[in-house]
């Protein structure tokens, strides 16, 4: 093989070498990004789910949830 030839498959390997690295690398950012953002997703509807709670149960305290507050005639 000629000096020539042996120059473009090296710089042909290593354009194919940087590119793998390349797509790793944005493949990397991209899984990185989508886990944050279910992790943030999974936070959020946690604590949207908490306030739901915590406001059913006051707003059971305030209502009788053991049967006192009803059947008075309101």
């Amino acid at each position: 093989m000629n000096l020539v030839a042996q120059i473009a498959m090296a710089a042909a390997e290593t354009e194919h070498h940087g590119n793998v690295a390349l797509e790793t690398l944005i493949f990397g950012v991209i899984a990185a990004i989508v886990f944050t953002a279910l992790a943030l997703v999974t936070l959020s509807y946690k604590n949207v789910a908490n306030r739901h709670s915590a406001k059913a149960e006051a707003f059971a305290a305030k209502h009788g949830k053991d049967g006192h507050g009803a059947g008075h005639g309101h």
